[in-house]
């Protein structure tokens, strides 16, 4: 029987410490064909780049200029072959070059192969905070995934610029449904960054509360982007410093403890909120999240980069994690790890596989989830959301989720379909390279140092915190636990307008 594993103990043990998530070499993706490349122009800089780059030239004054794909310049035409000069043979590529250059300065000269950068993040935690949402008094069952292109007023989705106000019905759902309410930023925040630690002093109504996060620099100079690791555990935290990015330590306990009772919630939050409050420990971590990236925001800059944030959690962190990332769209890049029931894993599909911990164990093993979910952990169809939609809150910024095929318990079949389904509202959005899913690994232990996520980690901080990498994201779902979109959803992508 493959052992059954709810996340490690609180505080953490020696063994728990020992498993971290890590990531290996894997080979490249292939580089994008010329008709995905970024159709923004890259001003490339000086002569000897335009002269010995790989260069293709674009649209100019509505013609296609001819592209230029190597170091081989055409031969000269018959006319210049007869001329046996040294002279006229030197001066062509001058000509060329000249031309090229002249190009260049105009802006107009593209590094060919070059791809899109990635989806930057929201400069706000919910830029859909305007949009007029009003939910339903009920919804219907549903036994499949609902359609995530389908608004509330019952009309398809039919622009990318849809999907802002789109994506907040969505995070109204899941708030009332799943999580509990998460409140936007407090009336006062402040706090402190320096080289070691953040600070973190919130007033709401009259109540405060304070928490810290520690600091750990990579080498180099600064500001530098950061990741923060949710509860200790997440993505090899070495490997994120040599990637060029800090780690930021944030103990989700100060801020919503556990082993408390669903009436007396204790930590800053709750402090604040009240301890009654119908608000789970996921939306209180990922409140948490926000604070420290508030407090980012106002430090000008000089030690680390609120424009470039990612968060990471294994197992109940991963939950934490999935949550934080859904929840603020400043958040860059969005790694849960074996996040188990409650996590990434569709709710639909957790009764029906096999050994996967049940949503009422999830639900009553910690108070992480909101209170009204309760009312579903028994009937997840009667649900009017699923988690292939919190997926789609996080699109089209980066998203890597990790998951273990070899313990049962963390229902990774499940969370399969939720990256499938999530990755067609990538695909709508045009940033279907944007998201990886990766479960094909050898290692079956709980939150382990794992060698096949090493590459995609260290891809996915150069391109979405770093902005200096253009890797696509992949989907490689091990055998062992392989869901299918096809069994779950009657709904099609739609292909969406630009507008």
């Amino acid at each position: 029987m493959a052992a059954q594993v709810t996340g490690c103990a609180v505080p953490p043990d020696a063994q728990c410490h020992r498993m971290r998530s890590g990531i290996a070499p894997v080979a490249a993706p292939a580089v994008k064909t010329a008709s995905r490349l970024a159709a923004r122009p890259r001003r490339l800089k000086g002569v000897k780049a335009a002269w010995g780059g790989r260069l293709r030239l674009v649209n100019v004054g509505g013609s296609r200029a001819p592209a230029i794909r190597d170091h081989h310049w055409p031969h000269p035409g018959p006319a210049v072959r007869r001329e046996s000069t040294v002279g006229i043979r030197a001066v062509r590529p001058m000509i060329v070059l000249l031309a090229i250059v002249a190009l260049v300065i105009a802006g107009v000269v593209q590094v060919a192969g070059r791809i899109p950068s990635a989806a930057a993040a929201a400069g706000v935690e919910d830029d859909g905070a305007d949009c007029p949402v009003t939910l339903p008094g009920s919804t219907p069952a549903n036994s499949k995934l609902p359609d995530p292109f389908t608004k509330l007023d019952g009309t398809r989705v039919t622009a990318k610029s849809d999907w802002r106000c789109r994506r907040e019905e969505i995070k109204k759902l899941a708030e009332r449904y799943v999580y509990g309410t998460k409140p936007g930023k407090p009336e006062s925040v402040t706090g402190t960054v320096s080289s070691s630690g953040i600070t973190v002093n919130v007033s709401q109504n009259g109540k405060s509360a304070s928490f810290s996060a520690g600091v750990q620099l990579p080498s180099g100079i600064g500001p530098f982007p950061a990741v923060v690791v949710i509860g200790g555990f997440g993505a090899d935290t070495s490997t994120i410093r040599s990637s060029g990015a800090a780690v930021i330590s944030y103990d989700p306990l100060a801020v919503g403890k556990e082993g408390t009772g669903r009436n007396n919630k204790q930590g800053a939050f709750y402090s604040i909120y009240g301890a009654t409050s119908g608000t789970g420990l996921l939306a209180a971590w990922s409140w948490g999240v926000s604070r420290i990236i508030d407090v980012v925001e106002q430090s000008g800059g000089t030690v680390l980069k609120a424009d470039a944030m990612g968060v990471t959690g294994c197992s109940r962190y991963g939950k934490g994690a999935f949550a934080a990332g859904a929840f603020d769209q400043r958040i860059a890049l969005t790694m849960p790890i074996e996040s188990g029931s409650g996590g990434a894993p569709i709710f639909r599909g957790i009764p029906g596989e096999s050994g996967a911990q049940p949503l009422s164990s999830a639900y009553s093993e910690q108070p992480w989830l909101g209170d009204a979910f309760g009312s579903f952990t028994g009937n997840p169809a009667a649900l009017p959301m699923d988690t292939h939609e919190v997926v789609g809150m996080i699109a089209p910024r980066g998203l890597f989720v990790m998951e273990n095929p070899h313990i049962d318990w963390l229902a990774a079949k499940s969370g399969s379909v939720a990256a499938l389904g999530g990755a067609e509202i990538y695909k709508a959005l045009g940033a279907g390279d944007d998201i990886t899913y990766w479960s094909d690994v050898q290692d079956g232990n709980h939150c382990a140092v794992r060698s096949e996520w090493q590459t995609p980690l260290r891809q996915n901080i150069q391109k979405y915190l770093l902005k200096s990498g253009n890797a696509a994201g992949t989907i490689r779902i091990s055998s062992r636990k392989a869901g299918s979109l096809a069994d779950w959803r009657t709904w099609q992508t739609p292909a969406l307008s630009d507008g």
